[in-house]
């Protein structure tokens, strides 16, 4: 199985925590693992369309990165744009897509929710995305 990690490296520590929990369980399960990095989350999506228009022929996708609240109204955009836009793939185009994007209010909740060790949100977005390409399986074998 071939599986697209896409990391938004705009929170460089937090997103390396992210991706060592996703890669690890991926590396489990016998995954081919091929890693690309954005700028942002709102870049994150294009990347998928990118790789399903090319017909790369990956089998799911993992989404990876961090927002965390600011100042302004950005945080909502860039939180609610990018999740509905995953959405939108996944459901409009049948993709196993696993959500690791972490939408937090400080530093502290995004290093508790990266860390391996600790909530390893890039461990259940692998997790998630080789849950939903074995129900894809099935469901397209009945």
């Amino acid at each position: 199985m071939k599986i697209l990690v896409i990391e938004a490296r705009y929170y460089e520590s937090i997103s390396e925590d992210l991706l060592q929990g996703a890669l690890a369980k991926l590396q489990a399960a016998g995954a081919e693992v091929v890693k690309v990095n954005v700028p942002g989350a709102l870049e994150i999506p294009h990347v998928i369309s990118y790789a399903e228009k090319a017909k790369a022929g990956y089998d799911g996708y993992v989404a990876l990165g961090c927002v965390i609240r600011g100042e302004t109204t950005h945080y909502d955009y860039v939180c609610e744009e990018s999740a509905r836009a995953l959405m939108d793939l996944a459901v409009n185009h049948q993709l196993a897509i696993g959500n690791g994007i972490i939408t937090v209010e400080n530093e502290a909740q995004a290093i508790a929710r990266s860390k391996p060790d600790q909530k390893d949100k890039g461990g259940f977005a692998a997790s998630a995305v080789l849950r939903m390409i074995q129900l894809r399986d099935e469901l397209n074998n009945t």
